[in-house]
């Protein structure tokens, strides 16, 4: 049995699974015995100039709190921001583009389109473009989008193409030749050219990376793809060097969080880079899924707030919404993945002032290094965390004291700052806290009212070391009937990881109206597909047995410019099977548009894309109920000390370790924990569930009992 064979079939040398998420301040590391179904969790501070380095430090310090060896370990699984910083930070590098000949300015075309926000193309820059006109170059020869051969692949222009490439330096090249996503046998006769003249280079394939049409949202892709290769190579590779050194003679089996919600091998991932570009705030989504079901919310949204940003998401029926319209930075990624929405309002966003004279947070970061003021590493500008720390709102230290936190430092960097703007001190740091929550709140909006979803429907889940230090004002702000808050909330994401399945997703455009269907041909390409996705979960170490597989397409109304993604049954593909699939997009289209054209003749439905995931389940660990209180909640108090929400008042300080399900909390309050705070506002009460999740609501009212009941299904 080879290693990866080990970790997926339950069978692995060890019985620690472990589970490593690293963000832009702290890296959280979440541990389950498999004997034992024991959890633990940490935190470890991140080490951007080196995210290796962070990631030993954390399996090192989970080892030790366990009381494990490195030979205890079955499997890590790792969420990353490797590619994703390095999109967002622009750093793509020198790369070569190919594509067809006459279809050279594909990339400045684009779509012709404003982006939203702007009245019009006077008032917006356009940025440049992911690679230069100077560094484009085609090929001759052509295909038709059904991939018949129009003209042949012309292997001199190729040469030349590459040659001239070669002369640049450039070796890192994205290969999209024209509907490669029929044929794609251009495009291997291209790689092959490539690997002749210049082996060393490093060369994406649009039909590998995204098999779709939209010749600029595959090309964007897959240029992406190829700039995020050499960096998530050189990182996997580093970790895994690393990892190899911990248990000497033995592979560790190592996978990677994917943007689609699963996780891959390590080993495999280096090939589909860009599926990682979403890895952490996908993990986090999966993870309160989990966690929120299990307390009787299947539908909720979540807000994930860490050091540099907060990820937001909506959960229905226990699972994340899906897209491929997604981007990251200025960037269309067009690849299956969580619909997360971003927005830099995290523990570490900096407090500026506008040239208008306004007070604005974020998107800038202090990060990890060098941090708040509060940290004394070197920061010069007042942050929401320090803001939290003025007002009381955590305590004088993080991580149960291994991060001791100055707040005289955070106090005089916010007294400077408040006096640029005439303002009193708590003004400043509250009118800090106050503009963060709006943008949380905005962005929430996003994923909800924007997708034809009622925010006030849904709780909220907030987990991430700085998530839930605003819980009660979105409420306020959002009118939100309660806040759901995990145990170890900082280390959901973590935890996110081990709860998750291989996934691996398969797409082919196929173009034709339904009252015209070849369900035959239909039938070949979900074959191929599926034989596809059954390939991959093998390499993954699979048994047959073990293979689950999803079949979805996308649909539209003919002459529509937007498809609708939907489920397909199982079994035959028959003609009752495709009016099935047709009839669920009329309902589906109906749901997001308020309209559908079921039974008109004049309004054929057309099928665009077909798609297949193949799904390799893990088990998940237990989540399980805690002891109920055993005597009054004052046994939890650690201190009463002075907070200020709206004026400064005494506010009781408890010990989230010592609550009991069945305590509840009434504000101000607040509630402290390793690795995370939760401010409760004066209104406003915290009740602990059976399974150790904070219920917050508006106090004198509790859903604890009634979402309870339904836990145990």
């Amino acid at each position: 049995m080879n290693p990866e064979q080990q970790i997926h079939t339950g069978r692995a040398t060890g019985h620690v699974r472990i589970g490593v998420d690293t963000g832009g301040t702290f890296t959280d590391i979440v541990a389950v015995d498999t004997i034992t179904g024991a959890l633990a969790t940490t935190k470890t501070p991140s080490t951007p100039a080196n995210p290796a380095e962070g990631f030993l430090t954390g399996i090192d310090k989970i080892l030790g709190q366990i009381g494990a060896t490195p030979a205890d370990i079955e499997s890590i699984s790792h969420g990353t921001t490797v590619a994703t910083n390095q999109l967002l930070e622009g750093k793509v590098g020198d790369l070569g583009f190919i594509t067809t000949e006459g279809f050279e300015f594909v990339l400045e075309i684009a779509r012709q389109s404003v982006p939203d926000g702007y009245g019009n193309s006077y008032f917006w820059v356009k940025p440049p473009r992911i690679v230069p006109a100077d560094r484009v170059r085609t090929v001759g020869g052509r295909l038709d989008f059904r991939g018949n051969e129009i003209r042949p692949f012309d292997r001199e222009s190729a040469r030349a193409a590459v040659e001239a490439f070669q002369a640049e330096g450039i070796t890192t090249l994205g290969v999209c030749l024209l509907h490669s996503y029929a044929n794609d046998a251009h495009e291997r006769a291209m790689r092959d050219v490539i690997r002749e003249i210049m082996p060393e280079a490093v060369v994406s394939l649009s039909s590998q990376v995204l098999r779709e049409y939209r010749e600029y949202e595959r090309s964007m892709t897959t240029l992406v793809d190829a700039s995020v290769k050499p960096k998530v190579a050189a990182y996997v590779a580093n970790i895994s060097a690393r990892l190899a050194e911990l248990d000497p003679g033995r592979h560790i089996p190592f996978s990677i969080m994917r943007s689609n919600g699963g996780v891959l091998s390590a080993e495999e991932v280096v090939h589909q880079p860009i599926t990682t570009v979403l890895s952490g705030p996908a993990a986090g989504a999966l993870g309160a899924a989990v966690i929120a079901a299990k307390a009787g919310y299947p539908s909720v949204v979540t807000c994930d707030g860490g050091g540099t940003s907060t990820d937001v998401t909506v959960i229905q029926d226990s699972r994340p919404s899906l897209t491929t319209e997604g981007r990251v930075g200025p960037y269309p990624s067009r690849i299956p993945m969580i619909d997360v929405v971003t927005v830099g309002a995290g523990g570490g966003s900096i407090g500026w002032i506008s040239p208008e004279g306004t007070l604005k947070v974020g998107p800038q970061s202090a990060g990890a290094d060098p941090g708040p003021l509060c940290y004394r590493k070197g920061g010069t500008e007042p942050t929401i965390t320090d803001a939290h720390l003025v007002l009381g709102r955590i305590p004088p230290h993080l991580l149960g004291g291994e991060i001791p936190l100055d707040i005289d430092a955070a106090t005089s960097g916010m007294t400077e700052l408040a006096a640029k703007l005439d303002l009193e001190l708590e003004a400043c740091a509250a009118g800090i806290l106050e503009i963060s929550a709006w943008n949380q709140a905005n962005a929430l909006r996003q994923v909800t009212v924007k997708r034809g979803l009622d925010v006030r429907d849904f709780p909220m889940v907030t987990f991430g070391g700085s998530g839930s230090l605003l819980a009660c004002r979105l409420m306020d702000i959002l009118n939100l009937p309660a806040v759901l808050v995990p145990p170890n909330p900082g280390n959901v994401s973590a935890y996110g990881l081990l709860t998750v399945d291989v996934r691996n997703d398969y797409v082919q455009t196929y173009v034709a109206r339904h009252d015209s269907l070849d369900l035959a041909a239909v039938g070949a390409i979900y074959a191929d597909l599926t034989g596809k996705a059954a390939d991959a979960l093998r390499l993954e170490g699979f048994a047959d047995s073990d293979h689950l597989f999803e079949r979805t397409a996308d649909l539209r109304y003919f002459g529509q410019a937007y498809e609708v993604r939907v489920g397909c049954p199982d079994g035959a593909i028959t003609a009752e099977w495709a009016d099935a699939v047709e009839a669920a997009f009329h309902a589906a289209h109906h749901a997001l548009y308020g309209y559908d054209f079921a039974g008109r003749a004049d309004q054929p439905v057309e099928w665009v894309n077909l798609r297949a995931t193949g799904i390799g389940p893990i088990p998940r660990p237990e989540i399980r109920e805690i002891a109920a209180a055993a005597g009054d909640v004052a046994s939890a108090v650690i201190e009463t000390r002075q907070v200020f929400y709206d004026s400064w008042r005494p506010a009781t300080i408890y010990d989230r370790s010592k609550l009991g399900a069945g305590h509840r909390v009434s504000g101000p309050a607040v509630v402290q924990e390793f690795g995370s705070t939760v401010p409760v506002h004066p209104g406003f009460a915290a009740e602990v569930d059976r399974f150790g999740n904070l219920i917050i609501t508006r106090d004198g009212g509790s859903s604890v009992g009634a979402a309870s009941e339904g836990a145990s299904a």
